[in-house]
């Protein structure tokens, strides 16, 4: 039995708010179970300078925690004067993440930054950033379209993330917290709408695990990022 009491192929409760902060061009809240990330996105006219003159955008994205979004607080980042590799690792993660499903000639040289703070963390947290993230990205897009910044919305597909693991031996899908703690093994999987792999990031916590476990997990990503992909569409008005 799973801390959770779910079964071994069940989210956790998804919640997708979109627009949930009133500046940004695109935002959305996105709540797992306990684990909540504001999602926003910012567009500029001017993309970095390893760009300029080539007639293509940039999506990036960058990537907190607030204090008390664990079970103690934590010190700002900002106040330690720099980020931690853990930081830097996961913002770069949701940046390609986004960039693998837009096409980014088709962007113009605008810049969109997405920032994913963590609310409240009870595991799987960069996974629920990059779901949200697509949202927040894909209404900034429609506001550039509203504004003729842009002639089309440039996404050309889905991206979300879930989190899948090894819990007594059995794999598990979206761990909360208390599963990703103790189990045997964990990954994250970013998969496209189409069903295509971004990244994979699995790892053994104990014995190393079987290629069949690996699949087995994949598999169980695919059911959950279907769930994900179904949400975003409906968030997205789609």
């Amino acid at each position: 039995m799973r801390p959770s009491g779910r079964a071994a192929d069940a989210l956790r409760t998804i919640i997708l708010e979109p627009g949930a902060a009133h500046h940004a061009e695109g935002s959305c809240r996105i709540r797992m179970g306990l684990t909540e990330v504001l999602c926003t996105a910012s567009v500029e006219g001017r993309v970095p300078g390893f760009l300029r003159g080539k007639g293509e955008g940039w999506v990036t994205a960058e990537y907190g925690m607030l204090p008390r979004a664990t079970h103690s607080r934590g010190d700002r980042e900002a106040a330690r004067g720099k980020q931690s590799g853990r930081t830097q690792e996961i913002q770069r993660l949701i940046g390609r993440s986004l960039r693998a499903v837009v096409d980014r000639k088709a962007m113009g040289e605008l810049s969109i930054t997405l920032d994913c703070d963590v609310l409240t963390a009870d595991g799987g947290t960069r996974c629920a950033a990059i779901t949200g993230a697509w949202v927040a990205l894909h209404l900034a897009f429609q506001h550039c379209v509203a504004k003729r910044v842009i002639a089309a919305n440039p996404i050309i597909g889905q991206v979300a993330a879930v989190s899948c693991g090894l819990w007594g031996g059995e794999p598990v899908l979206d761990l909360d917290y208390a599963e990703d703690s103790a189990a045997q093994a964990d990954a994250n999987f970013v998969l496209t709408g189409t069903g295509g792999i971004v990244e994979i990031q699995a790892t053994a916590e104990g014995e190393p695990f079987a290629e069949a476990q690996l699949l087995g997990l994949l598999g169980l990503a695919r059911k959950g990022t279907a769930e994900l992909f179904a949400a975003q569409r409906k968030a997205i008005g789609a």
